[in-house]
């Protein structure tokens, strides 16, 4: 099953480790990656890590910003996705964060994760995918999409994003 959690508003990341949380509770064997955040950068991770050691990868190097940058940015998306396909066979559940962000910005490739999704199927491997910008290739093939959705926010008044509640 494909799952996608999406949309501008608050929620993608926390709806994908409840995923986890949950799958987890049924004993599930899941894998759990973060294409942009750098590692102990959100306070996900510490929990993230702590349950599932090495199941657990955050190799971003930060939210791409710079076109300079781009090369840093690609090598770790294309590591995190390695490590993912080389533990398809081995996981029930493989939940890629921020993979919309990764896609849209062109770090990664609609064929890359087309094959990523391929092998998961033929693995049997549930996939999770989050973030915004959901293409409408990707949106046909899900299984569920949940779209989060803004109404209000206080960075919208200026305030900086808050500790346990944005990272």
């Amino acid at each position: 099953m494909l799952l996608i959690y999406t949309g501008n508003g608050k929620g993608k990341t926390s709806a994908s480790v409840g995923q986890a949380i949950r799958a987890l509770g049924q004993g599930l064997t899941v894998y759990f990656g973060q294409f942009m955040k750098r590692p102990e950068q959100a306070g996900e991770q510490k929990i993230l890590a702590t349950l599932l050691n090495e199941r657990f990868l955050a190799c971003g190097a930060g939210f791409f910003r710079k076109e300079e940058e781009r090369p840093t940015h690609r090598e770790a998306a294309l590591h995190l996705l390695q490590w993912a396909t080389a533990h398809l066979d081995t996981a029930d559940m493989i939940i890629l964060d921020e993979t919309l962000y990764a896609l849209g910005s062109g770090l990664l490739t609609q064929q890359e994760i087309t094959t990523l999704l391929d092998a998961a199927e033929r693995a049997g491997t549930h996939v999770v995918l989050s973030g915004r910008g959901l293409p409408d290739w990707l949106r046909e093939r899900a299984d569920l999409v949940t779209e989060m959705m803004e109404i209000k926010h206080p960075y919208n008044l200026g305030e900086r994003a808050g500790k346990g509640i944005e990272y």
